[in-house]
């Protein structure tokens, strides 16, 4: 792990166990400096990120597919809300339909990440799409929407 000056703060909402924990490892194993907090669906997570006293994430992961609130519902929740409004997320799901992916992008997703089917597939793409985050130069572009290999 690389000696950033503090870590990157990433919020994950997923409701999935066996994801979340392939996920918290590949992060571990990255040469980022993350703190991951885990959330099982976006009502939990939206009530983190209403409390004005606790300091926002860099980057917010949403499954599209949970209980309560899902990742569409959770995404549209933030865009409207002026306090956290602006900060980056990234849909994260098993599907990857092209009119899906166009819906998120034009409900302001600042980008679309396809649950990969390998571990190390997983840490190159986790990579890829924190590293933008951690050198603090991420900038939101119609061409690194989709986060691929």
């Amino acid at each position: 792990m690389t000696a950033n000056k503090k870590p990157i703060k990433i919020y994950l909402a997923d409701d999935d166990e066996d994801d979340l924990m392939l996920f918290s490892e590949a992060l571990e194993e990255l040469p980022i400096n993350c703190k991951m907090y885990n959330f099982k669906d976006g009502i939990y997570l939206m009530g983190q990120l209403m409390v004005k006293e606790t300091p926002l994430p860099d980057l917010v992961i949403l499954d599209i597919n949970m209980p309560l609130m899902n990742g569409a519902a959770c995404l549209l929740k933030i865009r409207e809300t002026e306090r956290i409004g602006s900060l980056p997320v990234i849909i994260y799901s098993n599907s990857f339909e092209k009119s899906e992916v166009e819906s998120f992008k034009d409900m302001g997703a600042s980008g679309y990440l396809q649950k990969p089917n390998s571990f190390n597939l997983l840490k190159t793409l986790l990579y890829k799409c924190i590293q933008p985050y951690a050198q603090g130069n991420y900038q939101k572009t119609t061409n690194n929407f989709v986060i691929q290999v």
